[in-house]
């Protein structure tokens, strides 16, 4: 192994404007490894924010990736999702596949405790999603739904839909995700849970999540809330401020409405789990075949900064915007 090596990295520069760079890393020290990138995944709420340049300054630090370089607002290399092969380690953990929360980078260093073995059984398209599942793990743990609730989902993106299908597995819980565009009815349905237009979204809801990060979606969570029904808001609205109806039911209903996001475990685990066991944990139930409907669609590392646009915004007419795009690397 030589001292040093070339990477590419993706780089958002201005806003929309996104660009390839190549850097020279240093040999890995003791506490490190190099690995070698098979797989990244978008996040497209998060990365949207930032590839326009609209993460408030205030929240600069606390939304800061845990690998990023770069200070927003740009340039900055950002992401969490990457999942790789182990070229450069301890012996025993050369050849590993891992996933760590690290930038769009084709081969990167990272600390060896942050790099989490993926099991076998998850192909790399699917071992992406472990963020986002580790954080509708961090949702369902806040939420503590129970038994035989009736749980309404606000917003049919990666995060919503996997908080949905986690709580959608505890016995007799009825399971509803909202969202706009009829084309998720069938995702939806496939991870077991049932689907409605925000016209036709049920009443009497005990337990919602918001994760539509549109502020018209928290607003309906406030208007199908059942008496005393707890409402966790699971979206980031970055710079936008949020009108509420909270002189209108929200008191005689008494309802509880509190945030929900993964930077901290939930308190109801904070002394149980560590963020290490949280992840395994989330790496573990990518096991299942039916996530697959959550990943893609596939598109080259090399072509990323030309699509970034595309990705990120919104579809065109008659199109269904990407759930969590994967992003392929060459071997």
């Amino acid at each position: 192994m030589k001292a040093w090596a070339k990477a590419r990295a993706l780089w958002a520069v201005a806003p929309g404007v996104a660009e390839i760079r190549e850097e020279t890393l240093a040999a890995p020290a003791p506490d490190q490894l190099l690995v070698r990138t098979l797989a990244t995944g978008i996040s497209r709420g998060t990365e949207r924010l930032v590839h326009a340049g609209r993460v408030p300054e205030g929240q600069w630090e606390t939304m800061r990736a845990p690998l990023q370089d770069g200070n927003f607002p740009f340039p900055v290399k950002y992401g969490y999702a990457a999942v790789g092969r182990v070229e450069a380690g301890p012996a025993e953990r050369l050849g590993q596949r891992v996933f760590c929360l690290h930038p769009h980078q084709d081969l990167f260093l990272a600390p060896a405790a942050m790099c989490h073995a993926v099991p076998d059984g998850v192909p790399d398209r699917r071992a992406v999603l472990a963020a986002n599942l580790e954080t509708a793990l961090n949702i369902t743990w806040d939420a503590a739904p129970l038994p035989g609730e009736r749980i309404l989902v606000i917003g049919a993106g990666v995060v919503g839909l996997l908080a949905a299908w986690l709580m959608a597995r505890i016995p007799g819980t009825v399971v509803t995700v909202v969202d706009t565009d009829e084309g998720r009815r069938p995702v939806a349905e496939q991870l077991g849970a049932r689907f409605a237009l925000p016209e036709d979204g049920p009443d009497e809801q005990e337990l919602i999540v918001h994760a539509s990060a549109n502020p018209a979606g928290l607003r309906q969570a406030l208007s199908h809330a059942a008496f005393e029904a707890r409402i966790l808001e699971a979206s980031w609205f970055g710079d936008r401020a949020v009108s509420l109806p909270l002189g209108e039911a929200f008191h005689s209903r008494r309802l509880t409405l509190r945030s929900t996001q993964v930077g901290a475990v939930s308190p109801v685990m904070r002394h149980r789990r560590s963020y290490a066991d949280r992840m395994a944990l989330a790496l573990s139930l990518l096991n299942s075949p039916l996530l697959d409907a959550l990943a893609g669609p596939a598109i080259r590392f090399d072509d990323l900064p030309g699509r970034m646009q595309e990705i990120l915004g919104a579809p065109p007419p008659g199109q269904l915007a990407p759930l969590c795009p994967v992003i392929t690397y060459a071997s």
